[in-house]
């Protein structure tokens, strides 16, 4: 992802972030009856300074969603549209939101995935991502930082 840039997401952007989201999650949405909507409030997590989007030639290839939590940083949201997925962008926005939770002085990272997700959990257990709870189809998970 050479031609990818990272920067943070404008109020212009919002409704190119939800379609990217739908259309990352689109095939789980018709086969999951669980799945939250994946899209929703996308200009108020922006206005709130929580959204980064990866661009190339100014199309939004990706976002990424961080919501400060007491202790940790949360990863609320992360999508690559299917057009641009297998060529290490979501490994490149997870490297950037770690990033950002160090400049932001924390020293540990959640999320929640989808049990229906695989793939989304073999990524974060390669990237050192630990599963710490199940509870129905959710799994959280967390990363201690290292200092870089």
């Amino acid at each position: 992802m050479n031609e990818s840039r990272i920067r943070k997401a404008q109020l212009a952007d919002a409704d190119a972030i939800a379609v990217c989201i739908e259309a990352a999650y689109a095939h789980y949405a018709k086969i999951l009856s669980d799945l939250p909507p994946v899209s929703e409030g996308c200009a108020d997590e922006i206005g709130k300074d929580r959204v980064w989007v990866a661009v190339d030639n100014n199309e939004i290839l990706g976002c990424l969603f961080l919501v400060p939590q007491a202790v940790e940083m949360k990863l609320a949201n992360l999508a690559v549209h299917p057009d641009h997925q297998g060529k290490g962008l979501g490994r490149e926005l997870i490297t950037f939101a770690q990033n950002e939770a160090r400049k932001q002085g924390f020293h540990a990272m959640t999320l929640n995935t989808h049990a229906a997700m695989p793939k989304n959990l073999q990524l974060y257990t390669r990237l050192e991502w630990e599963e710490v709870s199940r509870k129905a189809n959710t799994i959280s998970m967390r990363k201690i930082l290292k200092e870089t």
